[in-house]
């Protein structure tokens, strides 16, 4: 056994009553000989002091009331230096609020809307990461945990509980963090796959009925749709596997898959389209290799109508996102078709996805794990998507000269394959820079596409060629 296990099971069996590492393990979906405390929120969090890192559940899973009440805690014991980490969380986060700073501080993998104002002010920090590296953090003693604040379905008759909606780092950091309290919650989905946790291992325990945090759809822009018709009806084969992250332009391409036939799906996590394609049986996962027959995720955020169709399903597995975004497994799948945004996109392929200039916006996320993985999937076909509207909601050009100074590279012009915008699709692999300039220019906005000659010009000294 490595030294490091050791010192984690000698950390926990101290709080389990003098139990060393021959009969208590740190994987959470074996039962032990414990029952957990049930508590009030306030008291559950009792445990978090000055000084500890407490780790928290993201994405539609937030544990709003645990968090509500640690903020309540903090304050009234006046408690300091406490880091939060944690990936995108939905709600209020008062932990990256101004007048928690002197209490709290945010440290987001991948950085929500409720965080993004402290990160630019200086009270919140991001950590540059690929998604699929994120539970290194916790397995190599990196971050150490003293408190994670999980979210559970309700508990079934053998004892179990599930993550629900997300598994992606929650299970690493689980097995890492001295003490658990969960928010235990009847409205949580029950999932499978790595989403199991047992009770016993919650340190303490919080019943709640509350719904989970919603993104209802938003009515879709006809660019957005057109970008949907590009490629699903240029790029998306029958049979193909994909891969999709959150909003209105996956949802678009998923709306126009409704002839395509068994599709399959292997995705960090996937959008309230995929509900219809499964009714109407154009997903089948049945040319799958790995994980035939069923949908692999690791987190959600949708609908209502997206929970209720998870709950309790075996065609769905809720895996940990250092497997479900390995590019090895990525390239894997059949025809594995990626499909990412982008913030902006350069004449020479390069792609900011995590920022506007300096400011943080999101992070790395999965795009890279999986437009690399389905560049080398192992059937040769797969299909590495950038897509993206031409201009902003202002009229401005997505498609650059140049980069916004400060801007991040999240893709490399090395990774680009295909870009899509309402105007057409151009193919990156293998071509030069004023090839790459030639074809970007082709799909950008027709009221931008002469300066953008211009700038091409500027910048390689010779005009942008399609040869």
């Amino acid at each position: 056994m490595a030294m490091n296990q050791v010192r984690n099971f000698a950390r926990r069996s101290t709080i389990l009553g003098g139990r060393n590492y021959f009969t208590y393990s740190n994987q959470i979906s074996q039962p032990l000989e414990r029952t957990p405390p049930y508590a009030e929120a306030r008291e559950a969090v009792s445990c978090i002091k000055s000084g500890d890192t407490v780790f928290v559940q993201g994405a539609a899973a937030t544990p709003n009331v645990l968090l509500e009440a640690m903020a309540h805690h903090g304050k009234e014991n006046n408690l300091k230096d406490i880091t939060v980490i944690h990936m995108h969380t939905e709600g209020p986060a008062y932990y990256a609020q101004p007048d928690y700073a002197h209490i709290f501080r945010s440290k987001s993998t991948f950085m929500g809307g409720n965080v993004r104002k402290a990160v630019a002010e200086g009270r919140a920090d991001s950590i540059p990461i690929f998604l699929h590296e994120i539970p290194l953090l916790f397995r190599r003693g990196l971050i150490p945990i003293d408190v994670a604040l999980i979210h559970s379905a309700s508990i079934d008759q053998h004892g179990y509980g599930s993550l629900g909606t997300s598994v992606d780092c929650v299970r690493a950091a689980c097995e890492n963090a001295k003490k658990i309290v969960a928010q235990v919650n009847p409205q949580m989905p029950r999932t499978f796959g790595d989403a199991i946790i047992h009770h016993s291992h919650f340190d303490c325990a919080v019943n709640v009925d509350v719904p989970l945090s919603i993104h209802p759809h938003r009515q879709m822009s006809p660019e957005e749709e057109a970008i949907g018709k590009w490629v699903a009806e240029n790029l998306v084969e029958d049979g193909a596997t994909l891969q999709m992250g959150i909003g209105n332009i996956p949802d678009a391409v998923l709306a126009q898959l409704h002839n395509h036939k068994d599709l399959g799906i292997h995705s960090e996590m996937f959008a309230g389209g995929v509900v219809d394609l499964v009714r109407k049986g154009c997903v089948t996962n049945d040319k799958k290799i790995i994980h035939r027959g069923r949908i692999v995720g690791s987190f959600l955020v949708g609908t209502k109508e997206l929970y209720d169709f998870v709950d309790n399903n075996p065609f769905i597995e809720m895996l940990e996102i250092n497997y479900v975004n390995d590019t090895k497994i990525v390239s894997r799948n059949p025809k594995m078709t990626a499909i990412n945004s982008a913030i902006e996109v350069d004449l020479t392929g390069q792609v900011c996805a995590d920022s506007i200039g300096t400011r943080m916006f999101s992070g790395f996320g999965g795009q890279v794990d999986f437009i690399r993985g389905a560049a080398e999937g192992f059937d040769g076909k797969g299909k590495p998507i950038i897509a993206l509207p031409s201009t902003t909601n202002k009229g401005e050009s997505k498609i650059v000269p140049t980069l916004k100074v400060g801007a991040g590279v999240v893709t490399s012009r090395a990774h680009v394959h295909y870009v899509c915008t309402e105007f057409g699709i151009a193919n990156l692999f293998g071509k030069s820079l004023r090839q790459r300039a030639w074809g970007l220019i082709q799909i950008s906005h027709p009221d931008h596409r002469e300066a953008l000659e211009k700038a091409a010009f500027e910048r390689l000294k010779t005009m942008p060629s399609p040869h």
